[in-house]
Protein backbone atom coordinates (compact mmCIF):
# COMPACT_ATOMS: atom_id res chain seq x y z
CA UNK A 1 0.00 0.00 0.00
CA UNK A 2 1.14 3.51 -0.75
CA UNK A 3 2.13 5.45 2.36
CA UNK A 4 3.35 8.81 1.05
CA UNK A 5 2.54 10.12 -2.41
CA UNK A 6 3.92 13.00 -4.43
CA UNK A 7 1.46 14.76 -6.74
CA UNK A 8 3.32 15.80 -9.87
CA UNK A 9 0.74 18.36 -10.92
CA UNK A 10 -1.09 21.51 -9.91
CA UNK A 11 -4.56 23.07 -9.84
CA UNK A 12 -7.80 21.20 -9.41
CA UNK A 13 -6.46 17.71 -10.19
CA UNK A 14 -3.75 18.11 -7.54
CA UNK A 15 -6.42 19.06 -4.99
CA UNK A 16 -8.59 16.18 -6.18
CA UNK A 17 -5.77 13.64 -5.70
CA UNK A 18 -4.82 15.13 -2.33
CA UNK A 19 -8.37 14.69 -1.08
CA UNK A 20 -8.45 11.03 -2.13
CA UNK A 21 -5.11 10.49 -0.36
CA UNK A 22 -6.46 12.07 2.79
CA UNK A 23 -9.38 9.67 2.88
CA UNK A 24 -7.07 6.69 2.35
CA UNK A 25 -4.62 7.83 5.03
CA UNK A 26 -1.86 8.48 2.49
CA UNK A 27 0.50 11.37 3.28
CA UNK A 28 0.65 14.02 0.56
CA UNK A 29 3.67 15.74 -0.93
CA UNK A 30 2.85 18.67 -3.23
CA UNK A 31 5.19 20.26 -5.73
CA UNK A 32 4.82 23.83 -6.82
CA UNK A 33 6.31 26.45 -9.08
CA UNK A 34 7.08 29.94 -7.86
CA UNK A 35 3.70 31.11 -9.16
CA UNK A 36 1.86 28.42 -7.14
CA UNK A 37 3.67 28.65 -3.83
CA UNK A 38 0.50 29.75 -1.98
CA UNK A 39 -1.87 27.44 -3.86
CA UNK A 40 -4.59 25.34 -2.27
CA UNK A 41 -2.79 22.02 -2.68
CA UNK A 42 0.34 23.42 -1.04
CA UNK A 43 -1.72 24.33 2.00
CA UNK A 44 -3.37 20.89 2.05
CA UNK A 45 -0.17 18.89 1.77
CA UNK A 46 1.93 17.36 4.52
CA UNK A 47 4.99 18.67 2.73
CA UNK A 48 5.47 20.90 -0.27
CA UNK A 49 8.55 21.20 -2.47
CA UNK A 50 9.45 24.08 -4.75
CA UNK A 51 10.45 22.69 -8.16
CA UNK A 52 11.17 25.78 -10.23
CA UNK A 53 9.96 29.01 -11.82
CA UNK A 54 6.48 29.39 -13.40
CA UNK A 55 7.38 28.16 -16.89
CA UNK A 56 6.22 24.51 -17.03
CA UNK A 57 9.36 23.31 -18.76
CA UNK A 58 11.34 24.51 -15.75
CA UNK A 59 8.97 23.13 -13.11
CA UNK A 60 6.04 20.74 -13.76
CA UNK A 61 7.73 19.27 -16.84
CA UNK A 62 11.20 19.21 -15.30
CA UNK A 63 11.62 15.52 -14.50
CA UNK A 64 14.86 15.70 -12.48
CA UNK A 65 13.44 18.17 -9.99
CA UNK A 66 10.19 16.23 -9.55
CA UNK A 67 11.94 12.90 -9.04
CA UNK A 68 14.43 14.53 -6.67
CA UNK A 69 11.53 16.06 -4.74
CA UNK A 70 9.89 12.63 -4.41
CA UNK A 71 13.05 10.95 -3.20
CA UNK A 72 14.00 13.70 -0.82
CA UNK A 73 10.53 13.92 0.72
CA UNK A 74 10.37 10.17 1.30
CA UNK A 75 7.47 9.58 -1.10
CA UNK A 76 7.02 6.02 -2.29
CA UNK A 77 4.61 6.85 -5.14
CA UNK A 78 3.92 9.54 -7.74
CA UNK A 79 0.51 10.53 -9.15
CA UNK A 80 0.88 12.50 -12.39
CA UNK A 81 -2.72 13.80 -12.64
CA UNK A 82 -3.56 14.71 -16.24
CA UNK A 83 -1.56 16.79 -18.69
CA UNK A 84 2.10 17.61 -17.98
CA UNK A 85 3.92 14.27 -17.49
CA UNK A 86 0.85 12.07 -17.10
CA UNK A 87 1.35 10.23 -20.41
CA UNK A 88 5.13 10.39 -20.60
CA UNK A 89 6.41 6.79 -20.56
CA UNK A 90 9.96 7.98 -19.92
CA UNK A 91 8.83 9.70 -16.71
CA UNK A 92 6.96 6.58 -15.61
CA UNK A 93 10.03 4.46 -16.31
CA UNK A 94 12.31 6.81 -14.35
CA UNK A 95 9.92 6.67 -11.40
CA UNK A 96 9.99 2.90 -11.48
CA UNK A 97 13.77 2.77 -11.75
CA UNK A 98 13.99 4.97 -8.67
CA UNK A 99 11.71 2.67 -6.71
CA UNK A 100 8.68 4.96 -6.93
CA UNK A 101 5.25 3.53 -7.70
CA UNK A 102 3.82 5.34 -10.70
CA UNK A 103 0.04 5.72 -10.50
CA UNK A 104 -0.81 4.68 -14.03
CA UNK A 105 -0.19 1.91 -16.54
CA UNK A 106 3.25 0.36 -17.05
CA UNK A 107 5.60 2.51 -19.19
CA UNK A 108 5.64 0.04 -22.09
CA UNK A 109 1.83 0.03 -22.19
CA UNK A 110 1.73 3.81 -22.05
CA UNK A 111 4.22 3.90 -24.92
CA UNK A 112 2.00 1.67 -27.05
CA UNK A 113 -1.36 3.30 -26.46
CA UNK A 114 0.12 6.83 -26.46
CA UNK A 115 1.00 6.43 -30.13
CA UNK A 116 -2.32 6.64 -31.96
CA UNK A 117 -1.14 4.70 -34.98
CA UNK A 118 0.19 1.88 -32.82
CA UNK A 119 -2.95 1.93 -30.69
CA UNK A 120 -5.08 1.52 -33.84
CA UNK A 121 -3.09 -1.54 -34.81
CA UNK A 122 -3.33 -3.11 -31.35
CA UNK A 123 -7.03 -2.44 -30.98
CA UNK A 124 -7.73 -3.81 -34.45
CA UNK A 125 -5.95 -6.97 -33.37
CA UNK A 126 -8.21 -7.11 -30.32
CA UNK A 127 -11.27 -6.93 -32.54
CA UNK A 128 -12.29 -3.30 -32.05
CA UNK A 129 -13.81 -1.68 -35.16
CA UNK A 130 -11.78 1.04 -36.90
CA UNK A 131 -12.62 3.69 -39.44
CA UNK A 132 -11.03 3.02 -42.84
CA UNK A 133 -7.43 4.18 -42.89
CA UNK A 134 -3.98 2.95 -41.95
CA UNK A 135 -2.40 1.64 -38.77
CA UNK A 136 1.14 2.60 -39.75
CA UNK A 137 2.78 6.03 -40.06
CA UNK A 138 2.42 7.84 -43.38
CA UNK A 139 5.82 9.06 -44.53
CA UNK A 140 5.07 11.31 -47.51
CA UNK A 141 2.24 13.44 -48.87
CA UNK A 142 2.10 11.24 -51.96
CA UNK A 143 1.64 8.13 -49.84
CA UNK A 144 -1.08 9.90 -47.86
CA UNK A 145 -2.86 11.03 -51.04
CA UNK A 146 -2.92 7.45 -52.31
CA UNK A 147 -4.48 6.27 -49.05
CA UNK A 148 -7.03 9.11 -49.10
CA UNK A 149 -7.98 8.27 -52.70
CA UNK A 150 -8.57 4.68 -51.68
CA UNK A 151 -10.69 5.31 -48.57
CA UNK A 152 -12.43 8.41 -49.92
CA UNK A 153 -12.68 12.03 -48.79
CA UNK A 154 -13.05 13.67 -46.32
CA UNK A 155 -10.05 12.31 -44.43
CA UNK A 156 -8.30 13.44 -41.29
CA UNK A 157 -4.54 13.61 -40.86
CA UNK A 158 -3.56 12.97 -37.25
CA UNK A 159 -0.36 13.29 -35.29
CA UNK A 160 0.51 9.84 -33.96
CA UNK A 161 1.67 11.34 -30.66
CA UNK A 162 -1.15 13.87 -30.56
CA UNK A 163 -3.36 14.92 -27.71
CA UNK A 164 -5.27 17.86 -26.34
CA UNK A 165 -7.06 18.40 -29.63
CA UNK A 166 -3.92 19.45 -31.48
CA UNK A 167 -2.22 17.94 -34.48
CA UNK A 168 -5.36 17.09 -36.49
CA UNK A 169 -6.35 18.42 -39.90
CA UNK A 170 -9.49 17.56 -41.83
CA UNK A 171 -9.09 17.47 -45.61
CA UNK A 172 -12.15 17.62 -47.87
CA UNK A 173 -10.45 18.16 -51.24
CA UNK A 174 -7.54 16.21 -52.76
CA UNK A 175 -5.89 19.48 -53.82
CA UNK A 176 -5.58 20.55 -50.18
CA UNK A 177 -3.87 17.37 -49.02
CA UNK A 178 -0.16 18.28 -49.55
CA UNK A 179 -0.39 21.53 -47.60
CA UNK A 180 -2.47 19.92 -44.81
CA UNK A 181 0.03 17.07 -44.58
CA UNK A 182 2.98 19.46 -44.23
CA UNK A 183 1.16 21.65 -41.70
CA UNK A 184 0.13 18.71 -39.51
CA UNK A 185 3.67 17.32 -39.47
CA UNK A 186 5.04 20.73 -38.53
CA UNK A 187 2.58 21.03 -35.65
CA UNK A 188 3.30 17.48 -34.53
CA UNK A 189 7.03 18.10 -34.51
CA UNK A 190 6.69 21.41 -32.66
CA UNK A 191 4.14 20.31 -30.05
CA UNK A 192 4.88 16.62 -29.56
CA UNK A 193 8.50 16.44 -30.77
CA UNK A 194 7.39 13.70 -33.15
CA UNK A 195 6.37 14.51 -36.76
CA UNK A 196 4.78 11.08 -37.34
CA UNK A 197 1.24 11.25 -38.76
CA UNK A 198 -1.33 8.80 -40.10
CA UNK A 199 -4.53 9.08 -42.15
CA UNK A 200 -8.04 7.79 -41.61
CA UNK A 201 -11.51 8.49 -42.95
CA UNK A 202 -13.16 11.54 -41.38
CA UNK A 203 -16.60 10.80 -39.99
CA UNK A 204 -18.93 13.80 -40.35
CA UNK A 205 -21.81 14.25 -37.96
CA UNK A 206 -20.46 11.76 -35.42
CA UNK A 207 -20.71 11.70 -31.66
CA UNK A 208 -17.66 11.43 -29.41
CA UNK A 209 -18.32 8.70 -26.84
CA UNK A 210 -15.70 7.49 -24.38
CA UNK A 211 -15.85 4.52 -22.02
CA UNK A 212 -14.27 4.67 -18.57
CA UNK A 213 -12.32 1.53 -17.72
CA UNK A 214 -10.55 0.34 -14.60
CA UNK A 215 -8.07 -2.55 -14.63
CA UNK A 216 -5.85 -4.07 -11.98
CA UNK A 217 -2.43 -5.70 -12.26
CA UNK A 218 -3.95 -9.16 -11.82
CA UNK A 219 -5.70 -9.31 -15.18
CA UNK A 220 -9.14 -8.07 -14.13
CA UNK A 221 -10.95 -5.15 -15.74
CA UNK A 222 -14.36 -3.53 -15.89
CA UNK A 223 -16.10 -0.56 -17.46
CA UNK A 224 -17.97 2.18 -15.63
CA UNK A 225 -20.29 3.46 -18.30
CA UNK A 226 -19.68 6.03 -20.99
CA UNK A 227 -19.55 9.80 -21.40
CA UNK A 228 -20.66 11.82 -24.40
CA UNK A 229 -18.07 14.52 -25.14
CA UNK A 230 -19.40 15.77 -28.47
CA UNK A 231 -19.57 19.44 -27.49
CA UNK A 232 -16.09 20.49 -28.53
CA UNK A 233 -14.47 23.53 -30.02
CA UNK A 234 -11.66 22.62 -32.39
CA UNK A 235 -11.37 19.18 -30.79
CA UNK A 236 -11.21 20.73 -27.28
CA UNK A 237 -13.98 19.51 -24.99
CA UNK A 238 -16.19 22.08 -23.31
CA UNK A 239 -19.11 20.12 -21.88
CA UNK A 240 -19.35 16.39 -21.10
CA UNK A 241 -22.29 14.33 -20.01
CA UNK A 242 -23.30 10.79 -19.24
CA UNK A 243 -24.72 8.44 -20.10
CA UNK A 244 -24.81 8.87 -23.87
CA UNK A 245 -28.57 9.12 -24.23
CA UNK A 246 -28.63 8.36 -27.95
CA UNK A 247 -27.29 4.82 -27.41
CA UNK A 248 -29.53 1.85 -26.80
CA UNK A 249 -28.81 -0.40 -23.79
CA UNK A 250 -27.44 -3.01 -26.18
CA UNK A 251 -25.11 -0.53 -27.88
CA UNK A 252 -23.95 0.75 -24.50
CA UNK A 253 -23.16 -2.75 -23.27
CA UNK A 254 -21.28 -3.58 -26.47
CA UNK A 255 -19.13 -0.45 -26.21
CA UNK A 256 -18.25 -1.29 -22.61
CA UNK A 257 -17.30 -4.83 -23.53
CA UNK A 258 -15.14 -3.60 -26.42
CA UNK A 259 -13.36 -1.07 -24.21
CA UNK A 260 -12.46 -3.61 -21.52
CA UNK A 261 -11.34 -6.15 -24.10
CA UNK A 262 -9.10 -3.54 -25.74
CA UNK A 263 -7.59 -2.39 -22.43
CA UNK A 264 -6.86 -5.90 -21.15
CA UNK A 265 -5.39 -6.94 -24.50
CA UNK A 266 -2.49 -4.51 -24.00
CA UNK A 267 -2.00 -5.20 -20.28
CA UNK A 268 -3.50 -1.93 -19.17
CA UNK A 269 -3.70 -1.18 -15.43
CA UNK A 270 -5.34 1.69 -13.56
CA UNK A 271 -7.99 4.15 -14.74
CA UNK A 272 -8.18 4.86 -18.44
CA UNK A 273 -10.56 5.76 -21.23
CA UNK A 274 -11.24 4.16 -24.58
CA UNK A 275 -12.68 6.69 -27.03
CA UNK A 276 -15.00 6.01 -29.95
CA UNK A 277 -16.70 7.90 -32.73
CA UNK A 278 -20.32 6.84 -33.13
CA UNK A 279 -22.19 7.54 -36.37
CA UNK A 280 -25.88 8.36 -36.68
CA UNK A 281 -26.69 4.67 -37.16
CA UNK A 282 -25.08 3.83 -33.82
CA UNK A 283 -21.97 2.19 -35.31
CA UNK A 284 -18.90 2.78 -33.15
CA UNK A 285 -15.28 3.09 -34.29
CA UNK A 286 -12.24 3.06 -32.00
CA UNK A 287 -10.50 6.44 -31.96
CA UNK A 288 -7.83 6.44 -29.23
CA UNK A 289 -7.05 5.44 -25.66
CA UNK A 290 -6.15 7.84 -22.86
CA UNK A 291 -3.79 6.31 -20.32
CA UNK A 292 -4.61 8.54 -17.35
CA UNK A 293 -7.40 9.94 -15.25
CA UNK A 294 -9.36 12.43 -17.35
CA UNK A 295 -10.65 15.92 -16.71
CA UNK A 296 -14.23 14.68 -17.02
CA UNK A 297 -13.92 11.71 -14.62
CA UNK A 298 -16.36 13.33 -12.08
CA UNK A 299 -19.22 12.64 -14.52
CA UNK A 300 -18.64 8.92 -14.07
CA UNK A 301 -18.17 9.32 -10.33
CA UNK A 302 -21.58 10.94 -9.98
CA UNK A 303 -23.24 8.35 -12.21
CA UNK A 304 -21.76 5.32 -10.43
CA UNK A 305 -20.92 6.55 -6.92
CA UNK A 306 -17.40 5.16 -7.39
CA UNK A 307 -14.39 7.31 -6.44
CA UNK A 308 -12.13 6.77 -9.45
CA UNK A 309 -9.03 8.35 -7.94
CA UNK A 310 -9.39 6.19 -4.84
CA UNK A 311 -9.64 3.07 -7.01
CA UNK A 312 -6.68 4.28 -9.05
CA UNK A 313 -4.55 4.56 -5.91
CA UNK A 314 -5.61 1.16 -4.58
CA UNK A 315 -4.81 -0.54 -7.87
CA UNK A 316 -1.44 1.22 -8.05
CA UNK A 317 -0.75 -0.08 -4.56
CA UNK A 318 -1.14 -3.62 -5.89
CA UNK A 319 -4.65 -4.40 -4.70
CA UNK A 320 -7.12 -6.38 -6.73
CA UNK A 321 -10.27 -4.70 -8.01
CA UNK A 322 -12.89 -5.03 -5.30
CA UNK A 323 -15.66 -4.38 -7.79
CA UNK A 324 -17.24 -6.76 -10.23
CA UNK A 325 -18.96 -5.62 -13.41
CA UNK A 326 -22.37 -6.30 -11.87
CA UNK A 327 -21.49 -3.95 -8.99
CA UNK A 328 -21.31 -1.01 -11.40
CA UNK A 329 -24.77 0.55 -11.69
CA UNK A 330 -25.21 3.74 -13.69
CA UNK A 331 -28.02 5.90 -12.33
CA UNK A 332 -29.52 9.14 -13.57
CA UNK A 333 -27.68 11.74 -15.66
CA UNK A 334 -24.64 13.91 -14.99
CA UNK A 335 -23.20 16.95 -16.78
CA UNK A 336 -19.82 18.65 -16.43
CA UNK A 337 -19.07 22.18 -17.66
CA UNK A 338 -15.45 23.24 -17.94
CA UNK A 339 -15.23 26.75 -16.54
CA UNK A 340 -12.23 28.19 -18.32
CA UNK A 341 -10.66 31.59 -17.76
CA UNK A 342 -11.22 32.50 -21.39
CA UNK A 343 -13.14 35.14 -23.30
CA UNK A 344 -15.38 33.46 -25.91
CA UNK A 345 -16.12 36.86 -27.47
CA UNK A 346 -12.42 37.23 -28.33
CA UNK A 347 -11.89 33.83 -29.84
CA UNK A 348 -11.48 32.15 -26.45
CA UNK A 349 -8.42 34.23 -25.68
CA UNK A 350 -6.98 33.41 -22.23
CA UNK A 351 -8.34 35.82 -19.62
CA UNK A 352 -6.32 35.24 -16.41
CA UNK A 353 -6.15 37.64 -13.51
CA UNK A 354 -6.85 38.19 -9.84
CA UNK A 355 -9.97 36.54 -8.41
CA UNK A 356 -11.60 39.32 -6.44
CA UNK A 357 -14.69 37.16 -6.12
CA UNK A 358 -15.01 33.39 -6.47
CA UNK A 359 -18.35 32.13 -5.23
CA UNK A 360 -19.02 28.55 -6.21
CA UNK A 361 -22.47 26.99 -6.63
CA UNK A 362 -23.94 24.73 -4.00
CA UNK A 363 -27.12 22.75 -3.53
CA UNK A 364 -28.21 19.18 -4.12
CA UNK A 365 -25.91 17.03 -6.26
CA UNK A 366 -23.81 20.00 -7.31
CA UNK A 367 -20.01 19.75 -7.26
CA UNK A 368 -17.32 22.26 -8.15
CA UNK A 369 -13.76 20.95 -8.47
CA UNK A 370 -11.12 23.67 -8.46
CA UNK A 371 -7.64 24.46 -7.26
CA UNK A 372 -8.43 28.14 -6.82
CA UNK A 373 -9.79 30.19 -3.92
CA UNK A 374 -11.06 33.70 -3.73
CA UNK A 375 -8.05 36.03 -3.68
CA UNK A 376 -5.87 33.75 -5.84
CA UNK A 377 -4.39 34.72 -9.17
CA UNK A 378 -5.19 32.70 -12.28
CA UNK A 379 -1.75 32.40 -13.81
CA UNK A 380 -1.17 32.96 -17.53
CA UNK A 381 1.50 30.24 -17.45
CA UNK A 382 -0.92 27.30 -17.26
CA UNK A 383 -4.06 25.76 -18.67
CA UNK A 384 -7.03 28.10 -18.46
CA UNK A 385 -9.22 25.63 -16.53
CA UNK A 386 -10.60 27.50 -13.53
CA UNK A 387 -12.84 24.73 -12.28
CA UNK A 388 -15.27 21.99 -13.23
CA UNK A 389 -18.93 22.36 -12.41
CA UNK A 390 -20.65 18.97 -12.25
CA UNK A 391 -24.26 18.13 -11.45
CA UNK A 392 -26.30 14.94 -11.19
CA UNK A 393 -30.07 14.47 -11.46
CA UNK A 394 -32.48 11.56 -11.97
CA UNK A 395 -32.75 12.29 -15.71
CA UNK A 396 -31.11 14.43 -18.38
CA UNK A 397 -33.74 17.15 -18.45
CA UNK A 398 -33.47 17.71 -14.71
CA UNK A 399 -29.68 17.67 -14.96
CA UNK A 400 -29.77 20.37 -17.65
CA UNK A 401 -32.00 22.58 -15.50
CA UNK A 402 -29.88 21.94 -12.42
CA UNK A 403 -26.73 22.90 -14.32
CA UNK A 404 -28.35 26.13 -15.55
CA UNK A 405 -29.25 27.01 -11.96
CA UNK A 406 -25.73 26.23 -10.77
CA UNK A 407 -24.13 28.29 -13.55
CA UNK A 408 -26.32 31.22 -12.56
CA UNK A 409 -24.98 30.97 -9.00
CA UNK A 410 -21.34 30.92 -10.06
CA UNK A 411 -19.57 34.23 -9.49
CA UNK A 412 -16.11 34.86 -10.88
CA UNK A 413 -14.99 38.48 -10.81
CA UNK A 414 -11.70 40.24 -11.12
CA UNK A 415 -9.92 42.70 -13.39
CA UNK A 416 -9.58 41.20 -16.85
CA UNK A 417 -11.08 37.85 -15.84
CA UNK A 418 -13.64 36.29 -18.19
CA UNK A 419 -15.06 32.77 -18.16
CA UNK A 420 -17.03 30.37 -20.31
CA UNK A 421 -19.90 30.17 -17.79
CA UNK A 422 -22.38 32.23 -19.83
CA UNK A 423 -21.53 30.25 -22.97
CA UNK A 424 -22.46 27.07 -21.15
CA UNK A 425 -25.83 28.55 -20.23
CA UNK A 426 -26.36 29.44 -23.89
CA UNK A 427 -25.46 25.87 -24.88
CA UNK A 428 -27.87 24.33 -22.41
CA UNK A 429 -30.70 26.53 -23.68
CA UNK A 430 -30.14 25.58 -27.33
CA UNK A 431 -33.05 23.47 -28.66
CA UNK A 432 -30.76 20.98 -30.43
CA UNK A 433 -28.72 20.37 -27.33
CA UNK A 434 -31.80 20.12 -25.15
CA UNK A 435 -33.07 17.50 -27.59
CA UNK A 436 -29.67 15.72 -27.66
CA UNK A 437 -29.30 16.24 -31.44
CA UNK A 438 -25.78 17.72 -31.54
CA UNK A 439 -22.55 16.23 -32.91
CA UNK A 440 -18.84 17.00 -32.70
CA UNK A 441 -19.08 19.80 -35.30
CA UNK A 442 -22.00 21.54 -33.58
CA UNK A 443 -19.96 24.22 -31.80
CA UNK A 444 -17.85 25.06 -34.83
CA UNK A 445 -21.05 25.55 -36.90
CA UNK A 446 -23.02 27.54 -34.35
CA UNK A 447 -20.42 29.39 -32.31
CA UNK A 448 -21.10 33.00 -33.44
CA UNK A 449 -24.78 32.70 -32.55
CA UNK A 450 -23.99 31.03 -29.23
CA UNK A 451 -21.48 33.73 -28.28
CA UNK A 452 -24.10 36.41 -28.99
CA UNK A 453 -26.66 34.64 -26.83
CA UNK A 454 -24.05 34.12 -24.09
CA UNK A 455 -23.39 37.86 -24.01
CA UNK A 456 -27.11 38.54 -23.58
CA UNK A 457 -27.34 36.01 -20.75
CA UNK A 458 -24.32 37.51 -19.01
CA UNK A 459 -25.80 41.02 -19.26
CA UNK A 460 -28.99 39.94 -17.47
CA UNK A 461 -27.34 38.20 -14.55
CA UNK A 462 -27.69 39.26 -10.96
CA UNK A 463 -25.33 42.02 -9.84
CA UNK A 464 -22.05 40.98 -8.26
CA UNK A 465 -21.80 40.31 -4.56
CA UNK A 466 -21.59 43.52 -2.52
CA UNK A 467 -18.19 44.06 -1.01
CA UNK A 468 -19.47 43.49 2.53
CA UNK A 469 -20.41 39.93 1.68
CA UNK A 470 -17.15 39.03 0.06
CA UNK A 471 -14.99 36.74 2.11
CA UNK A 472 -12.32 34.13 1.74
CA UNK A 473 -13.21 30.79 0.22
CA UNK A 474 -11.79 27.91 2.26
CA UNK A 475 -11.21 24.70 0.34
CA UNK A 476 -9.86 23.13 3.52
CA UNK A 477 -12.20 23.36 6.53
CA UNK A 478 -10.81 24.94 9.63
CA UNK A 479 -9.08 22.38 11.79
CA UNK A 480 -7.91 20.21 8.85
CA UNK A 481 -5.06 18.21 10.35
CA UNK A 482 -2.62 18.58 7.48
CA UNK A 483 -0.24 21.16 8.84
CA UNK A 484 1.52 22.30 5.68
CA UNK A 485 5.26 22.08 5.78
CA UNK A 486 5.60 25.16 3.66
CA UNK A 487 3.08 27.53 5.18
CA UNK A 488 4.28 30.95 4.12
CA UNK A 489 6.60 32.25 6.73
CA UNK A 490 5.45 35.50 8.33
CA UNK A 491 7.09 38.62 7.06
CA UNK A 492 9.55 40.26 9.45
CA UNK A 493 7.07 42.88 10.62
CA UNK A 494 4.62 40.11 11.56
CA UNK A 495 7.11 37.75 13.18
CA UNK A 496 8.07 38.65 16.75
CA UNK A 497 10.92 36.15 16.63
CA UNK A 498 12.76 38.12 13.99
CA UNK A 499 15.01 40.86 15.16
CA UNK A 500 16.29 43.95 13.41
CA UNK A 501 17.46 43.56 9.83
CA UNK A 502 20.86 42.09 10.47
CA UNK A 503 20.82 39.05 8.23
CA UNK A 504 24.17 37.29 8.40
CA UNK A 505 25.77 34.28 6.83
CA UNK A 506 25.08 32.42 10.05
CA UNK A 507 21.38 33.16 9.53
CA UNK A 508 21.64 31.86 5.99
CA UNK A 509 23.28 28.63 7.19
CA UNK A 510 20.53 28.17 9.76
CA UNK A 511 17.86 28.77 7.10
CA UNK A 512 19.47 26.12 4.86
CA UNK A 513 19.48 23.68 7.75
CA UNK A 514 15.77 24.29 8.34
CA UNK A 515 14.69 24.13 4.70
CA UNK A 516 17.14 21.71 3.08
CA UNK A 517 18.54 19.63 5.93
CA UNK A 518 22.06 21.03 5.62
CA UNK A 519 23.97 19.46 8.52
CA UNK A 520 25.56 21.85 11.01
CA UNK A 521 28.96 20.32 10.26
CA UNK A 522 28.68 21.69 6.70
CA UNK A 523 28.02 25.28 7.77
CA UNK A 524 30.61 27.70 6.43
CA UNK A 525 31.54 31.29 7.13
CA UNK A 526 33.34 31.66 3.79
CA UNK A 527 31.45 34.38 1.86
CA UNK A 528 32.88 33.10 -1.44
CA UNK A 529 31.50 29.58 -0.97
CA UNK A 530 28.70 28.33 -3.24
CA UNK A 531 25.88 25.80 -2.81
CA UNK A 532 27.92 23.01 -4.40
CA UNK A 533 30.72 23.59 -1.88
CA UNK A 534 28.46 22.45 0.97
CA UNK A 535 26.84 19.63 -0.98
CA UNK A 536 23.55 21.34 -1.91
CA UNK A 537 21.91 21.08 -5.34
CA UNK A 538 19.58 23.16 -7.47
CA UNK A 539 16.46 21.93 -5.64
CA UNK A 540 17.89 23.22 -2.37
CA UNK A 541 18.57 26.53 -4.08
CA UNK A 542 14.94 26.74 -5.21
CA UNK A 543 13.77 26.00 -1.68
CA UNK A 544 15.94 28.82 -0.37
CA UNK A 545 14.62 31.18 -3.05
CA UNK A 546 11.07 30.50 -1.92
CA UNK A 547 11.92 31.12 1.70
CA UNK A 548 13.68 34.39 0.95
CA UNK A 549 10.70 35.47 -1.13
CA UNK A 550 8.30 34.69 1.70
CA UNK A 551 10.40 36.18 4.50
CA UNK A 552 11.94 39.19 2.86
CA UNK A 553 10.16 39.68 -0.46
CA UNK A 554 13.38 38.98 -2.34
CA UNK A 555 13.27 37.47 -5.81
CA UNK A 556 16.68 36.09 -6.71
CA UNK A 557 16.55 36.53 -10.49
CA UNK A 558 18.75 33.57 -11.48
CA UNK A 559 17.67 29.98 -10.76
CA UNK A 560 21.23 28.69 -11.16
CA UNK A 561 22.81 28.02 -7.74
CA UNK A 562 26.24 28.68 -9.21
CA UNK A 563 25.26 32.28 -9.94
CA UNK A 564 25.59 33.40 -6.33
CA UNK A 565 28.10 33.02 -3.54
CA UNK A 566 26.80 32.93 0.02
CA UNK A 567 28.21 36.41 0.54
CA UNK A 568 26.22 37.75 -2.41
CA UNK A 569 23.00 36.19 -1.09
CA UNK A 570 23.57 37.70 2.37
CA UNK A 571 24.29 41.05 0.76
CA UNK A 572 21.05 40.90 -1.26
CA UNK A 573 18.98 40.07 1.82
CA UNK A 574 20.61 42.80 3.87
CA UNK A 575 19.98 45.36 1.14
CA UNK A 576 16.32 44.37 1.01
CA UNK A 577 16.01 44.64 4.78
CA UNK A 578 17.56 48.07 4.75
CA UNK A 579 15.10 49.21 2.09
CA UNK A 580 12.08 48.18 4.14
CA UNK A 581 10.30 50.92 6.10
CA UNK A 582 11.09 51.00 9.80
Amino acid sequence: MIGRLLIANRGEIAVRVARACRELGIEVVAVYSTADRHSAVVQMADEAVHIGPPAPRSSYLHVPNIVEAALRSGADAVHPGYGFLSEDPDFAEICESEGLTFVGPPPEVMQQVGNKATARRLMAAAGLPLLPGVVDPVRTAEEGQAIAAEIGYPVIIKAAAGGGGRGMTVVHDPGDFPEAFATTRTVARAVFRDPTVYVERYLSGARHVEVQVLCDAHGAGLHLGERDCSLQRRHQKLLEEGPAGHLSPEQRAELGELAVRGALSVGYTGAGTVEFLVDDAGRAYFMEMNARIQVEHPVTELLTGIDLVREQLLVAGGERLRLRQEDVVVRGAAIECRINAEDPARGFAPAPGHLDVLRVPDGPWTRFDTGYRQGDDVSPHYDSLLGKLVVWAPDRDQAVRRMDRALAELRVEGPGVHTTAALHRALLRDPDIRADRHDVQFLDRRLPDLVTRAAAIAACREPALPAALRGPLHLVPAGEPAGPASVPHPRPEEDPTMSAPTFTQSDLMQLLTEKTGLPAASHTSDPDAHFADVGLDSLAFLSMQTELQDRFGIAMPDDNPDAYSFGQIVEAVSAAQAAQPA
